[in-house]
């Protein structure tokens, strides 16, 4: 299964909007240096009232495809 690790580094506002439903898609940059969006609803289990800041590994099945 193929999988992108990003750095998250989401303020508690961004995350309340994430959590809330206000945004859709989360914006990130790989450690290899490519831009990624996944959807919001990936870090709901690994949000905090602090915000996000974490490494996080996004997989993906095979067929998937990752948007740079």
């Amino acid at each position: 299964m193929p999988s992108i690790d990003v750095v998250l580094e989401l303020s508690a506002e961004a995350c309340l909007a994430h959590y809330e439903g206000r945004a859709g898609l989360v914006l990130a940059r790989s450690l290899d240096g490519r831009r990624v969006r996944f959807p919001a609803e990936a870090l709901r289990r690994v949000v905090t009232r602090e915000g996000c800041t974490a490494p996080f590994a996004w997989s993906s099945p095979q067929k998937a495809v990752f948007r740079l």
